[in-house]
């Protein structure tokens, strides 16, 4: 097996998981160096994984074949159009950009120069999700949670961008239909971005999905139910644990579905690895990233134009 020359950009939260999950991928992947501008604890890092520290990513140009970019929302696009204009395979931590235009730009940058961008969806790789896609169809209505504590991170989005864009990639997924109507409301508490949203979707054929995120409750919680006819699935992501449960009858009897529980993250790299290896399309590239990028800032600026009708009524 060829071991793919990587390189990861920005070791904050969700990068040093990243660096231990790589570190464990010795046979797929060799690692070539961590870049972050927080240079006292990266080194400290970079010396517990023997692995070499840049403080500047434009110097692993010419040493990687792929990147694994961690870095701030606001420099995503930056970052991986400099990457992809040197010919390196991207993988680049959700939302895909700030703008549609910088989604685009990126998407169409890596056909261009036949390169793989995966974008950092990381529930499509849920065992919970994947045991129920053989029993997901022509879904009515769908309810999805995700309530996480105050983070103290990712404040440079709202709770839109950083949670709720989850569930909005899983919906389009499973929603094969056209949207008809957004209906947005949230609030800011703790920071200058919405801290709370709640979404009802709307789509072409009928199905309507609510969605519910928040970034200041007091518990975690990742769940979805898909309700169908004659029958309804209940899903937690965090647990992974899936139940559907049936009519038969007049009762209604409740089922577990099998599900061999593995990491999700350490799923979602090796499909990167693997998608670089095999020429192979990543499960979420550019296209699927920008379609839920697009949802999510249409939900995100309809929730601040009805913040500033309120102020200034």
């Amino acid at each position: 097996m060829k071991k793919i020359k990587i390189a990861i950009v920005g070791i904050g939260h969700l990068g040093s998981k990243h660096l231990k999950v790589y570190s464990e991928l010795g046979k797929q992947a060799e690692l070539i160096g961590v870049c972050d501008v927080q240079q006292e604890r990266t080194l400290k890092l970079a010396h517990h994984y023997k692995v070499p520290y840049y403080a500047d990513y434009r110097e692993l140009a010419g040493k990687i074949d792929a990147v694994n970019i961690c870095v701030p929302t606001q420099l995503h696009f930056e970052v991986a159009r400099f990457f992809l204009e040197n010919n390196i395979h991207t993988f680049i931590e959700k939302p895909i950009a700030t703008t549609i235009a910088q989604a685009g730009e990126l998407t169409a940058l890596a056909k261009k120069k036949k390169l793989k961008l995966q974008v950092g969806h990381i529930e499509r790789f849920n065992s919970a999700f994947q045991s129920i896609k053989h029993f997901t169809r022509n879904p009515l209505f769908i309810e999805c949670h995700r309530l996480n504590r105050f983070p103290n991170r990712s404040l440079d989005i709202g709770v839109v961008m950083d949670l709720m864009i989850h569930d909005i990639d899983i919906v389009l997924g499973v929603i094969d239909s056209p949207i008809r109507h957004i209906h947005a409301v949230g609030i800011n508490v703790l920071t200058d971005r919405e801290d709370i949203a709640s979404v009802r979707i709307v789509f072409e054929n009928g199905c309507v999905c609510n969605l519910t995120a928040s970034r200041i409750s007091e518990d975690v919680m990742r769940k979805i139910r898909l309700f169908q006819k004659n029958n309804y699935i209940s899903l937690d992501y965090v647990a992974q644990e899936a139940y559907i449960y049936k009519k038969h009858g007049q009762q209604i009897l409740k089922h577990s579905l099998p599900i061999e529980k593995e990491e999700p993250l350490r799923k979602e790299l090796e499909h990167f690895l693997e998608c670089v290896r095999e020429n192979k399309t990543p499960l979420i590239s550019g296209k699927e990233a920008t379609e839920a990028l697009k949802v999510a800032m249409t939900i995100t600026e309809q929730i601040w134009d009805k913040r500033k009708n309120i102020s200034l009524s």
